[in-house]
């Protein structure tokens, strides 16, 4: 009995401890988001509050589509993200299915290899990236802003490992019922990785759609910048605005916010599936 409430009581505080964590890392989103509806008197009040004093203030927002080209900014970040994460999660599918079904000379060398370049920060790699970009004559194009991500090395180590979890039985079974990789690879392996491939998905389209650095050393016209670059336009020398640069962060937002609650669903209904197609 004693035994029982202690893990009770364990089981509180690691829930309380969890709630914590949570709180403090949506803290700054939420801050943000109240932020983007106060006015700039409310930003200079003291002591400063957290909630604004009225949620049907919209003239931030209607600031920041009248400073910057929004929905231009949001089309070039949704096809740069989407570019970005389907190549790179298609071509990781297929290179974990090489590695971890075929038999090839310096597969471990080459694997080791490609591990080892996820130990490289991508700010050491700006200078070379830029100038091949350059000389390939990719400035200010779609190409040129997503093709340095089309290749990750942590998406392809993590669906490689998912693939090895496969019984070899089962491909050898559909080998002899007359079934390819690339079908044994579509019809069985991904509706069994789906949760996972979609999570990876979600990561490449987040990580692509908040990137700023690149996005900014790649493009030189207005008409190509990413929502990210055009947020960092609602500064200006004379004063900044913290109320209508926290509504333009609001509106970055919102497409990985809204991205991430489908997936989300898709992901759930994929775990049930994909155990039953398991089982």
């Amino acid at each position: 009995m004693k035994t029982n409430n202690n893990f009770k009581i364990g089981n509180l505080l690691a829930s309380l401890g969890c709630i914590m964590i949570g709180l403090l890392i949506l803290f700054p989103l939420l801050y943000g988001f109240f932020g983007s509806f106060k006015s700039a008197h409310e930003f200079a009040s003291f002591p400063p509050t957290f909630f604004p004093k009225s949620f049907g203030n919209l003239d931030n927002f209607a600031a920041v589509f009248q400073q910057v080209p929004v929905g231009r900014f949001y089309l070039n970040s949704m096809i740069v993200a989407l570019a970005t994460a389907t190549v790179r999660l298609t071509l990781a599918t297929l290179s974990a299915y090489a590695f971890a079904f075929f038999n090839f000379r310096g597969k471990r060398i080459l694997f080791v290899f490609l591990l080892g370049t996820m130990m490289l920060p991508a700010d050491t790699l700006l200078i070379t990236n830029y100038q091949t970009i350059s000389h390939l004559g990719l400035l200010d194009t779609y190409l040129g802003m997503s093709i340095v991500s089309f290749v990750g090395a942590s998406q392809m180590f993590m669906l490689r490992q998912r693939f090895l979890s496969s019984p070899v039985a089962l491909r050898e079974a559909s080998q002899i019922d007359g079934c390819g990789d690339i079908r044994f690879l579509v019809s069985i392996l991904v509706p069994t990785s789906w949760p996972l491939m979609v999570t990876l998905f979600l990561q490449s389209f987040v990580a692509s759609w908040n990137t700023y650095l690149w996005p900014l050393l790649v493009t030189n016209t207005n008409e190509m910048r990413t929502i990210q670059v055009g947020v960092t336009m609602l500064t200006s020398i004379e004063a900044t605005n913290y109320e209508t640069i926290l509504a333009g962060v609001t509106v970055a937002l919102l497409p990985a916010v809204i991205f991430f609650i489908i997936l989300r669903r898709s992901m759930t209904g994929a775990m049930s599936s994909s155990g039953s197609l398991v089982g």
